[in-house]
């Protein structure tokens, strides 16, 4: 029965994947809805919608996409063009609701004048500024009040151009004028980690715009954006939203014949391959390796898994037309296992869950095997026409970022080095003469602001090895971070083999003289390194230089973080009375000096108690009186 449910919910959501039909979403949104909240572990967020137009259709769809993306909003909605109001003269409503995203629904209807034919191009530019100026106001009062993660809205074009083809590039054009407005915008997310643009130019461009705008929705009820291509923008938006909380998948798994080149390489032979310039479809295939490649250099894993000699799919590589070569690949598996079995091989070796992998295969049976066996594994149906393969990768939004973080595009490298050190390993009879060899060392620090954005990255998307699964957005880490309350530590791993980069967080209030960990997470590629015991024994020196007494821990259990389930108990935290099952509080007290924990890890030296971007200061104390305004206390209380 079990099955047969999943089987008919899979069917209803079915309307939700490529290829989108915006009337079927439209029509069946109650139904899919409903579907939608019967998932398990919803994330619960908070959305205020501030629109220049009508926007209870961009609300109804949000909602669809992101509880897909397995996060339950809660709305706030602004009234009918008052979403300038709103912020500047701080609606309680708002401001009580306290949003974790503000996303601002404005379009080029929302520009307050355009420039008149007669001024000139000192007047136009501003103008521009005078505009900008006008929204910079707006996100710096939201960033200031409500300490949000915002979400804009770029500007598409009106469908008319009353001076022709001039509008592109004559300054007093309307189209000239809004995409200097999309320049400033630009630029002002390039410096601000909270600050996301949702690309309505393109969206509107990628729908036409003549489907994009709907004179009888305009005239009629205020809709900017007609219903149907509201579905396009609040799937754009959701994706956005997917990436911030961690949502987005990590590593593409690939079949290689008829997928990364045309024919079969072992009966057809390297030199018979389709693949290159000089063949139309050989150039389709080039260019989805170019697309793949891309993908792997900003820091997506790429992995193979193909019924193949091994010889002969690696020999593969070896054409001269191809762009991806062996070590672009972090995983590869080749042999005439089932796929299933080798994909759980691939998860397992790189450290990740099934739920971050996205499976392209040409070949139907497999898809439908792979997606029946693993329903966690993303197996979308890209057919057999490689000229659509990267155009539905790029539909489904399955490796949307917001922020390029540096770790990011080092992530193959760190992959490959794992690789090298499991082959080490297997040279060692004894683990700890291993550990020796690796020749590692820590740095662990307070949060420093050049690693805010790499931090916020690894809080949101690491599931394993963490023990409260708590989330925050760029702007709440960064307050943290400037809050003498909190304890807060980075790790940051390297060995012989190079530099595994920050892989390590951790949160801690302090009250009294007692140490709330509101969190505590590791990047699962440095497992049973260490690292959490180098880590351990730099926050207790933290503590002990604080005067703090006694570290409160909490385990929130959740569907992927068993491992950790006994990390307190290993490191020698009593259970604390009143624990549950969803949740169960740890207690240790600080002894006045401490044996370090790990054995094998060099620290390189940190002032306990120095003040880094104003972490924290060496005598700060949380009276009782500031404990009960903040309203929160030890166990299992999770802080905002």
């Amino acid at each position: 029965m079990a099955s047969e449910t999943k089987a008919v919910q899979s069917e209803i959501l079915r309307e939700m994947w490529f290829p989108v039909v915006p009337e079927n979403i439209l029509r069946k949104r109650h139904s899919l809805k409903r579907e939608l909240l019967a998932q398990p572990n919803l994330m619960p967020a908070r959305f205020a919608i501030l629109g220049g137009s009508t926007t209870t259709e961009v609300k109804s769809m949000l909602e669809l996409f992101l509880l897909a993306h397995g996060i339950q909003p809660t709305f706030y909605e602004s009234g009918y063009n008052r979403y300038s109001e709103d912020i500047l003269f701080e609606n309680p409503n708002l401001m009580n609701f306290k949003p974790d995203v503000v996303f601002i629904h404005t379009t080029w209807q929302n520009v307050s004048q355009f420039p008149e034919l007669a001024e000139t191009e000192e007047e136009v530019e501003q103008r521009v500024r005078r505009e900008a100026a006008r929204f910079e106001s707006l996100w710096e009062k939201i960033h200031s009040k409500l300490g949000a993660l915002i979400i804009q809205n770029n500007f598409d074009l009106p469908r008319l151009r009353p001076l022709g083809n001039l509008e592109t590039f004559e300054s007093s054009g309307r189209v000239n004028f809004l995409m200097r407005l999309n320049a400033e915008f630009a630029s002002y997310a390039r410096k601000h980690s909270s600050f996301l643009i949702n690309d309505i130019l393109y969206l509107s461009a990628q729908v036409g715009l003549s489907a994009w705008h709907g004179n009888t929705y305009w005239y009629n009820f205020h809709m900017a954006v007609s219903p149907a291509a509201t579905v396009t923008l609040a799937q754009n938006v959701a994706a956005i939203v997917k990436s911030v909380y961690g949502r987005s998948k990590k590593c593409l798994v690939l079949d290689l014949d008829n997928t990364l080149w045309g024919g079969v390489v072992g009966d057809d032979g390297v030199q018979n391959l389709i693949l290159g310039r000089d063949h139309p479809v050989g150039e389709a295939f080039l260019d989805f390796q170019r697309y793949v490649k891309e993908l792997h250099r900003r820091g997506v894993i790429l992995a193979i898994c193909s019924k193949n000699d091994i010889e002969n799919a690696k020999e593969g590589f070896s054409h001269p037309d191809s762009i991806l070569k062996l070590d672009d690949f972090g995983a590869f598996k080749a042999n005439w296992n089932p796929k299933p079995a080798n994909i759980r091989e691939i998860a397992a070796e790189l450290n990740i869950g099934l739920d971050s992998l996205v499976f392209v295969d040409d070949n139907p049976a497999e898809r439908a095997l792979v997606a029946d066996q693993l329903p966690d594994v993303a197996t979308p149906d890209v057919g057999s026409d490689v000229t659509r393969f990267a155009e539905i990768l790029e539909a489904e939004h399955f490796f949307e970022v917001h922020k390029v973080v540096r770790d990011d595009l080092n992530r193959s490298a760190y992959y490959n080095s794992n690789a090298q050190r499991s082959s080490y390993q297997a040279g060692f009879s004894d683990y700890g003469e291993f550990l020796v060899s690796l020749e590692m060392t820590a740095e662990i620090a307070p949060f420093s602001s050049v690693y805010l954005e790499r931090i916020t990255q690894l809080i949101n998307k690491t599931n394993q090895f963490n023990l409260t699964t708590k989330r925050y957005t760029s702007a709440e880490v960064e307050n943290i971070a400037q809050d003498p309350m909190f304890i807060t530590l980075y790790g940051r791993l390297a060995d012989r083999f190079g530099d595994n980069g920050l892989v390590t967080v951790l949160i801690g209030r302090a009250v009294n003289e007692t140490l709330e960990l509101d969190l505590w997470l590791m990047s699962c590629r440095v497992l049973n390194r260490e690292m959490e015991l180098a880590m351990f024994d730099e926050l207790v020196e933290h503590c002990q230089a604080r005067g703090i007494r006694k570290i409160v821990g909490v385990y929130i259990p959740s569907k992927k973080n068993s491992m950790v389930a006994d990390h307190y108990h290993k490191l020698g935290f009593i259970a604390g009375e009143g624990s549950s099952e969803t949740c169960q509080s740890w207690h240790y007290d600080v002894p006045k000096s401490q044996p370090a924990k790990a054995h094998h890890i060099s620290r390189k030296p940190n002032s306990a108690g120095a003040i880094v971007d104003g972490a924290f200061s060496a005598d700060f104390r949380t009276e009782p009186a500031d404990r009960e305004a903040l309203g929160k206390g030890p166990g299992c209380l999770m802080y905002r």
